[in-house]
């Protein structure tokens, strides 16, 4: 099996302007030719396959155990891989198909002419003494700006909300647990970020084996936002344009269907 190469640029410092990547930088003048759609495959929990600007991101990648026990293994091809953590849930890289690329610690980089940056927040509600550190993720791909926040578990500082930007789509768990927001801090993440679109993650699904899973169902998190645009999308997958993104001042919700994602 051919081994993968990890990339790692430790040293980002929040205090320098000069790192933060501005998304109008973050492709090329060939791949701005390629803004026809971004397609966003969900794959369960955490775990998304970006394709779009001639790249396939892979997020998070898990194991089959616990809060994503009945979900396929996400083993997709893609060009890089980028991770929130390596537990079990959001950063089981190893069995993937093909040689990707694997971006795992905060940093700025350049991939294939696209920006991506890697920013710090804790992933428990101690200091990151509990779990350490959860890497959040921006980029622009196909014209859409992109943030998945992982498994985020403090509040957004300022730095970070630097760093992080005015995305168009937003990422954010709300599921609660030791290691992630709940419902009421995920919806505390989404006024900071005010993406256009926000994607909830880390929640309970009919894959969970129900002993050993311990966050909640996304129905808390929808009863904060029954005032907001809701929209269900019937199928694991979706692509849109810029040009498609919600133009209202408030956020709308994306809710993908985990079904296609199980293995029964």
């Amino acid at each position: 099996m051919k081994r993968r190469q990890f990339i790692t640029y430790s040293g980002i410092s929040a205090l320098l302007a000069s790192q933060i990547i501005p998304y109008s930088q973050s492709q090329t003048s060939a791949q701005a030719k390629a803004l026809s759609s971004l397609s966003i495959k969900y794959l369960g929990h955490t775990s998304f396959l970006f394709s779009g600007g001639g790249l396939k991101v892979l997020v998070n990648p898990f194991r089959t155990i616990g809060c994503t026990a009945g979900y396929r293994l996400p083993k997709v091809e893609a060009d890089l891989v980028i991770v929130s953590s390596q537990m079990w849930d959001e950063g089981a890289t190893e069995g993937l198909p093909g040689n990707p690329r694997i971006l795992y610690q905060p940093g700025v980089y350049k991939i294939n002419g696209l920006g991506f940056q890697g920013i710090s927040i804790d992933h428990d509600k101690k200091g990151g003494k509990q779990f350490g550190n959860n890497v959040a993720w921006r980029w622009s791909q196909a014209g859409i700006r992109i943030v998945h926040l992982g498994g985020a578990a403090a509040p957004i500082d300022l730095e970070q909300k630097i760093l992080l930007g005015n995305p168009d789509i937003a990422c954010i768990p709300v599921g609660g647990g030791p290691k992630t927001y709940n419902a009421v801090e995920g919806v505390q993440a989404m006024k900071v970020l005010n993406p256009k679109v926000m994607i909830p993650t880390h929640y309970r699904t009919s894959a969970a084996d129900e002993e050993n899973c311990d966050i909640d169902p996304l129905s808390g998190f929808l009863q904060l936002t029954n005032n907001l645009n809701t929209k269900k999308i019937n199928s694991d997958q979706l692509s849109l344009s810029h040009k498609d993104l919600p133009q209202q001042k408030d956020t709308h919700i994306y809710i993908f269907d985990h079904k296609s994602s199980l293995t029964h």
